[in-house]
């Protein structure tokens, strides 16, 4: 996600640093606290949002699981009357539920996951707003009495360090590139053949539930 990004790189950022490297120290950190604060914003209505998706989450899943003994009624009923065919469908109907309402409990998880890491962003934001605004004047007034003669130092090294990290940067970026189109042609390749036992598997289950639904119900 690129609000977390975007957090994650305010968070991380040395406001020390930040003002030694300023042309204008004051206005740069009081750009800094507005991107906070504009960040803090973004995340807290990110995480209201997704508490509301996690909950609808929730009933989606609740809905599906309802589902399942409703239509395993309507199969026995169906044997009970001696339609194999409606049973099947019924008992199909069962399985389609009992499939949807374990997609919907991974969304779930998946979705508490992000709640979480959201309201963690969210704390540690808040967190290294409340320092910026404490050391605003502390870190210019520290600025002031060091640039002089760390500037020439500072812009050396940064230089250095600056150019083999972006180099570094991009080759990293090039591999998983290349990683992640490798793995995706073999999904792809993958896909059919598992969709295809997937749906034997299915009609293996739906046949044995309706043996066993038609002995339970002495059909």
């Amino acid at each position: 996600m690129a609000l977390l990004e975007r957090v994650s790189t305010l968070v991380r950022a040395n406001l020390n640093d930040l003002v030694d490297k300023a042309e204008d120290p004051e206005k740069m950190i009081k750009q800094v606290i507005l991107d906070m604060q504009n960040q803090l914003l973004q995340v807290k209505t990110q995480v209201a949002i997704a508490i509301a998706d996690e909950h609808l989450l929730e009933k989606k899943k609740q809905e599906n699981e309802d589902k399942v003994p409703e239509w395993m009624h309507k199969a026995e009923l169906a044997v009970d009357k001696k339609q194999d065919d409606l049973a099947r469908a019924a008992l199909l109907r069962v399985e389609s539920y009992r499939e949807l309402s374990g997609n919907f409990a991974q969304q779930v998880d998946d979705q508490k996951a992000q709640v979480e890491n959201l309201k963690s962003a969210l704390r540690k934001l808040d967190q290294k707003l409340a320092e910026a605004n404490a050391k605003a004047d502390l870190l210019i007034a520290q600025h002031r009495r060091a640039r002089a003669a760390s500037r020439a130092t500072d812009a050396q090294s940064g230089l250095s360090a600056n150019t083999k990290s972006a180099t570094f940067d991009r080759m990293k970026r090039k591999v998983a590139r290349e990683e992640a189109v490798g793995q995706a042609k073999a999904e792809i390749l993958a896909d059919d053949v598992e969709d295809r036992l997937a749906a034997l598997e299915k009609e293996d289950r739906i046949e044995q539930l309706l043996v066993e639904l038609k002995t339970k119900r002495g059909a």
